[in-house]
C-alpha cells in the first residue's frame, strides 16, 4: 500500500496526534508492523523499501505488553440486536397511593406529631385535635345507646308480663316499638361517627372510654406512607374540611413518559422499559402498564407509564427521566461491542489474535444499537477477536505508519 500518498499521510497525521495521546509512555511496548511475504528480521533491514510491499497491519506483543495495555480477546458469537426509543419522562407518586388527610371535624389542633419527611405506618396517630363538635356526636351516640339499653330491658320486662297474661298487649307492643325507634337512632348516631373515620372497634367500645376522650379526634394515617406535604400547627383553629397532611406510599413510583405522535406505533403496553434517571442513581427495568387514549391538547403527546420499585428511595418524584423502549430484538449471527470494530484507511476492521500478536482483519458490518455491531462478513461466530484494546491496537498502526512516512520521505 502507499503510504506516500497526501490525502492518505494526511488522514494518518489527524488520527496519530489523537494516537500519540493515548499511547503515551505505552508506545515502547508496542512492536512494528510486519510487512506482508517479509519474517520479522527482514523487517529490521533499512534498505528494504517498506513501500514496495502490501502490510500486513500486524501488530507484535509479547504476553506481558498485552497485559500492560489492557487487550482482552472474547469469542465471537451470535447476539440479540435490540432496537430501543428513547422517550423523555419524570418521576411522580403512585397516584393510587396517594392521600391528603383531612380532619373531617372542626377544632384546635393539640398535638401534631408528624413533618414532613417522617415515615408512618397505617393507624398510627399523625395529629390531634380537640373538637366540640365532635363531643356532640359522640354523646348522641351513647344517649341513643343508653335509651336503647333502657328499652331493651322495659321490653324484657313487658314481654315477661305478657307472657304470663299480666300485662296487655298494648303495652308489650309498645315495648317493642321503643326498641326498633330506639335501634334506628343508635345506627343514625353510629354512621356519623363512621363517616368521621372511626372504626367499628372504637365505636363498639366507646361506652366504656372516659368522658375525657369525647372532644378528642385522632388523625390516623391511612395506609404505610411517607409525610410529603404539612399543613398544621399546634394551637391552629381548623375547619371541617382543613387539609392537614399530604402522604405518599413510595415504595413504588410511576415514571410519566411524553410519547409524541410519530413514536405512537412504537409504544405499546407490557413492553421493557430501561429508565434513567441521572448521576449516581442506578437505571432501573419495568414495563410499560398504561398508555393513555387520548393526547395532551397543549403538547399533542400521549402519556406512557411505567412502574418502578422504590423501595430504597432513590427514584425521587419530581425528577426528570429518560426511558428507553425495546421496540424489537433480532438475533444475528456475529454481534461485536461498537468499541471493538475500528476505522483503518477508510473501512472497518477488527483485531484477531495472530502468529505475530495482533492482525486487523477488515470487516463489513450490519446494523448496530446500544453500543453493539453486527458483522456480516470478515469474522464469523467461534473466532478471536479483541474486545477491550482495539483503539491502542489501531493506534499503533497509525502511528508505525507515520514513521515509516518520516523515515522514507515519499
Amino acid at each position: 500500500m502507499k503510504y506516500s500518498r497526501l490525502p492518505l499521510a494526511l488522514a494518518i497525521l489527524a488520527i496519530g496526534l489523537i494516537a500519540g495521546i493515548v499511547l503515551e509512555g505505552k508506545l515502547d511496548v508496542l512492536v512494528r508492523l510486519v510487512p506482508q511475504g517479509q519474517t520479522c528480521d527482514h523487517a529490521n533491514h533499512e534498505e528494504h523499501d517498506v513501500h514496495e510491499h502490501e502490510d500486513e497491519h500486524i501488530v507484535e506483543l509479547s504476553d506481558e505488553q498485552i497485559a500492560e495495555l489492557g487487550i482482552e480477546t472474547a469469542i465471537a458469537q451470535a447476539g440479540s440486536l435490540r432496537r430501543t426509543l428513547s422517550l423523555p419522562g419524570r418521576i411522580g407518586a403512585d397516584a393510587d397511593r396517594l392521600a391528603h388527610i383531612v380532619t373531617r371535624v372542626a377544632g384546635v389542633a393539640t398535638e401534631v406529631r408528624k413533618t414532613l419527611g417522617d415515615n408512618v405506618a397505617q393507624g398510627e396517630v399523625m395529629a390531634v385535635v380537640e373538637s366540640r363538635e365532635l363531643a356532640d356526636v359522640k354523646a348522641a351516640y351513647l344517649a341513643a345507646w343508653r335509651r336503647l339499653e333502657l328499652a331493651r330491658a322495659r321490653f324484657d320486662r313487658e314481654q315477661s308480663l305478657w307472657d304470663k297474661r299480666i300485662s296487655s298487649e298494648q303495652e308489650f307492643l309498645d315495648a317493642r316499638q321503643a326498641v326498633a325507634e330506639t335501634q334506628i337512632e343508635l345506627r343514625a348516631a353510629e354512621q356519623k361517627l363512621h363517616a368521621l373515620g372511626f372504626s367499628d372497634e372504637y365505636v363498639r367500645t366507646l361506652p366504656e372510654q372516659s368522658d375525657q376522650s369525647l372532644t378528642r379526634y385522632e388523625i390516623l394515617a391511612p395506609f404505610d406512607a411517607t409525610v410529603i406535604a404539612k399543613h398544621i400547627t399546634i394551637g391552629e383553629a381548623l375547619k371541617d374540611d382543613s387539609e392537614l397532611f399530604a402522604i405518599a406510599d413510595l415504595s413504588t413510583v410511576w415514571v410519566q413518559l411524553d410519547v409524541h405522535q410519530h413514536d405512537l406505533p412504537y409504544v405499546e403496553e407490557g413492553q421493557e422499559a430501561v429508565v434513567t434517571v441521572g448521576p449516581g442513581v442506578p437505571q432501573a427495568t419495568g414495563r410499560i402498564g398504561y398508555v393513555a387514549p387520548i393526547a395532551a391538547e397543549d403538547t399533542r403527546t400521549v402519556q406512557a407509564r411505567v412502574v418502578l420499585p422504590n423501595t430504597r428511595g432513590r427514584y425521587r418524584p419530581g425528577l426528570f427521566a429518560r426511558a428507553e423502549i425495546l421496540t424489537e430484538a433480532t438475533t444475528v449471527d456475529v454481534l461485536v461491542p461498537r468499541s471493538a470494530v475500528q476505522s483503518l484507511e477508510g473501512r472497518p476492521c477488527v483485531f484477531v489474535p495472530s502468529e505475530h500478536g495482533f492482525e486487523a482483519r477488515f470487516v463489513s458490518v450490519g446494523r448496530s444499537s446500544q453500543g453493539a455491531v453486527e458483522i456480516t462478513s470478515g469474522l464469523v461466530a467461534g473466532e478471536p477477536f479483541a474486545i477491550q484494546g482495539a483503539f491502542e491496537l489501531k493506534a499503533a498502526i497509525v502511528t508505525a505508519g507515520l514513521g515509516s512516512h518520516a523515515g522514507h520521505g515519499h
